[in-house]
């Protein structure tokens, strides 16, 4: 969490926060994605974070998924904006927020896979047609667009 974020929560504990986030969706070469799982929750997510102020998105998202993954997004590709009531969440500390999640598509990459271990249990590629069910309504969404995009 940037130092901009942990002044907003200092001053206005747990209430809802509309948090601009960007998202990776990174394909191998069988098509598969990569998910982790996240350290917080056991929840499956995709490689992503908050923008930090004066940082553009797609850059955060470049970033997120180096920190997260150790993986370099050499081109991302802009996907989708999700938010609204699916990107409701409330974290396990009780800090609650709607996001503006702006996700993007990655193809190619480069690097060496090694989970960011204060946020990340474990990283694995999945096909789409077998995710794990314990995930967000926000990345269950992604998924069925991905799906459709790919027919």
């Amino acid at each position: 969490m940037g130092d901009y974020l942990k002044d907003l929560r200092a001053k206005t504990n747990h209430m809802p926060l509309l948090l601009p986030h960007a998202v990776v969706v990174l394909f191998n070469e069988l098509g598969e994605v990569l998910l982790e799982e996240r350290a917080d929750d056991g929840y499956f997510d995709f490689p992503g974070g908050g923008i930090d102020l004066k940082e553009e998105a797609e850059e955060a998202a470049k970033r997120e998924l180096l920190e997260e993954t150790g993986l370099e997004a050499l081109e991302l590709e802009f996907f989708k904006l999700y938010s609204g009531e699916i990107t409701h969440y409330v974290y396990f500390n009780g800090d609650e927020i709607y996001g503006i999640d702006i996700v993007y598509i990655c193809h190619k990459y480069q690097g060496v896979m090694k989970p960011q271990a204060s946020e990340v249990k474990a990283l694995k590629f999945y096909s789409l047609d077998n995710m794990p069910e314990k995930m967000s309504k926000r990345n269950k969404q992604i998924i069925l667009d991905l799906k459709s995009r790919l027919k």
